[in-house]
């Protein structure tokens, strides 16, 4: 995130000695990504934080495509994908590319047997169902429905969850996760008229400090494998940290919406952006208030882009037949637009109360066998006249 926080305790100065009770060093840490020019935090332990004991290799995590050239409009039902006790084993891929893989996730179980780290993508994990606290190296963030928890790569955590009943939207970014540049100043301070300010964002707190040794499985994800690596010191072991890298909430909820006169296009939407893809939220909103206007979208040329939108709660206006946990994916190269009748009913409608989540693509999605599973047939008739 491009403002500054700090937790814990800290010295005056970066990298200087700063000392224990005892007289004992702590040791620093630069957290940082691209290199030593992009978002970067200081991190200060009790024990240092290389102290590797044990490596192993797990299991392979890429996603195979079932379909590698797809440009037909497909209907998931992701609330079908089967509920797995494990956090990782749960994380179900159904669509993915280069720069972005698209993950559903129901785990019945908390992970506390061991820590994981993404060291390939910084991860955004939208809570559709649960409650609980994610648990970080920098502290802990609580979080239930609507919330984006957006984790930056190589950062170590479990997630804890209040009961069985969970429902997860993942993505995993390739590119660092950023707030949409027209929304932020030369500074990185977000202006008036962004949609959302800093205040609605929430960084880790409860910064918890074990000061442990022992055996710690840390399950590590690296070009797409799972490595196994077993630390003599607790993760959760800093004491303190300040810097502009480090994971927090935001809950959909927050977002205000942007609208007009006439219907206005997605990008008024845009809550998160990165070098490939950007993520939008739809929010209970007032429609467009010109005498003639028709709120519903307007056919539209996915030529540059694939669509998914993945949907939450609420009434969605341009589309029938849908429930909580679809995903609506419209690929590049073909127009698509509001279901048939959507277009006329919309008209004199003075608002909608629908929630929805979407992930514009710039490169093509590819898409899995999982994905497939759990399709509504024929969606790609479904502007036929009837």
């Amino acid at each position: 995130m491009p403002f500054y926080q700090k937790l814990g305790k800290i010295p005056h100065k970066r990298h200087t000695t700063f000392r224990k009770e005892n007289g004992d060093l702590h040791y620093e840490q630069l957290f940082g990504t691209e290199g030593f020019s992009g978002m970067s935090s200081l991190l200060y332990h009790l024990h240092r934080p290389t102290m590797v004991k044990d490596v192993k290799v797990g299991a392979d995590l890429n996603p195979k495509a079932a379909l590698d050239h797809n440009i037909t409009s497909r209907m998931l039902q992701g609330f079908q994908v089967p509920a797995k006790e494990d956090y990782l084993e749960s994380r179900i891929p159904v669509l993915f590319n280069n720069d972005v893989h698209i993950s559903l996730a129901a785990p019945t179980k908390s992970l506390t047997e061991y820590f994981y780290k993404n060291a390939d993508a910084d991860e955004m994990i939208f809570i559709h169902r649960g409650t609980g606290t994610l648990r970080t190296m920098m502290g802990n963030i609580p979080f239930g429905y609507g919330d984006y928890l957006v984790i930056p790569r190589g950062m170590i955590y479990q997630i804890e969850f209040d009961d069985a009943d969970n429902r997860l939207f993942i993505l995993d970014s390739y590119q660092p996760i950023y707030t949409p540049k027209r929304y932020r100043n030369y500074f990185g301070q977000l202006l008036e008229h962004s949609p959302f300010c800093e205040r609605d964002m929430r960084g880790p707190e409860n910064l918890e400090v074990h000061d442990e040794m022992g055996d710690f499985v840390v399950k590590v994800k690296k070009e797409g494998i799972l490595h196994e690596i077993t630390y003599a010191s607790h993760p959760f072991d800093v004491v303190g940290w300040d810097g502009f890298n480090y994971p927090y909430a935001f809950n959909i909820k927050d977002f205000e919406p942007i609208t007009g006169r006439v219907h206005q296009p997605p990008p008024v939407h845009q809550t998160f952006e990165s070098a490939q893809y950007v993520v939008c939220s739809f929010v209970p909103r007032l429609y467009d208030y010109h005498p003639e206007a028709i709120p519903a979208p307007y056919n539209h040329s996915n030529i540059d882009s694939d669509e998914v939108l993945y949907y939450v709660d609420g009434d969605f206006m341009s589309r029938n037949h849908v429930d909580k946990g679809f995903i609506s994916l419209h690929p590049a190269g073909i127009p698509h637009g509001p279901h048939p009748g959507a277009y006329e009913r919309s008209i004199g409608q003075k608002d909608t109360q629908e929630w929805a989540v979407m992930v514009d693509t710039f490169r093509p999605l590819k898409v899995t066998q999982a994905a497939l599973d759990i399709e509504l047939e024929n969606y790609h008739r479904s502007w036929l006249e009837e």
